[in-house]
């Protein structure tokens, strides 16, 4: 089987991660994609993010109807830091060694790769799946090949997606009083609403 994993805090979830996910599936062959909710991202420590079982049920919302889209809660039962490592370890044991897992991640997140932790048992473990956009440059794999040796082999480039959504604008239209409708599905507007999710600007 052909995994797809697209991690992130999901604050909200929207239109542009689900794109991401069935362009992945497309363009790669992927049989599924696992949604994983960010439990404590080291990198957003400094950062207010939204109380994991709303985050949780926005995105089991999002998905609901795609029978490909799968969600996993992994990240959010784990104690302390989530780490990118560690949950592909945990897949690698749940699903077996004969899953090929692919990590979703957009080009510049792939420019901070060497800053992850334990980047090359990431390597080993997975390929990443990098998803580019239209006005963004292609990544430059020999830079990142001086310090990661063998990383060139182990990134598949997505086709290239023009998403102009972002978690941060959604939040801040909530917060304004303005519609936020079509830039996330229904189920996730009801839910934000029915939830009064968003209403302060951070």
């Amino acid at each position: 089987m052909k995994l797809g994993i697209l991690g992130g805090t999901f604050d909200p979830i929207h239109l542009g991660h689900l794109i991401i996910a069935e362009e992945a599936m497309s363009s790669l062959g992927l049989d599924r994609v696992l949604f994983v909710p960010a439990g404590d991202p080291w990198m957003k420590a400094d950062t207010t993010i939204t109380p994991k079982q709303h985050r949780l049920a926005m995105v089991l919302a999002a998905v609901g109807d795609n029978p490909k889209f799968k969600v996993s809660p992994s990240e959010l039962e784990r104690f302390g830091p989530s780490y990118t490592v560690e949950t592909l370890e945990e897949f690698k044991e749940d699903y077996g060694l004969q899953t090929e897992l692919f990590f979703i991640i957009g080009a510049d997140a792939l420019m901070d790769f060497g800053r992850w932790s334990q980047p090359e048992r990431v390597l080993e473990l997975c390929t990443l799946a990098v998803v580019g956009r239209p006005a963004q440059e292609e990544p430059d794999l020999s830079a990142l090949e001086s310090s990661l040796p063998g990383i060139r082999k182990r990134v598949a480039m997505v086709d290239d997606v023009a998403i102009g959504v972002s978690a941060t604008d959604i939040r801040e239209r909530v917060a304004e009083g303005r519609s936020i409708r079509y830039l996330v599905p229904p189920t996730v507007e009801t839910y934000i609403q029915e939830h009064g999710l968003y209403k302060e600007k951070r």
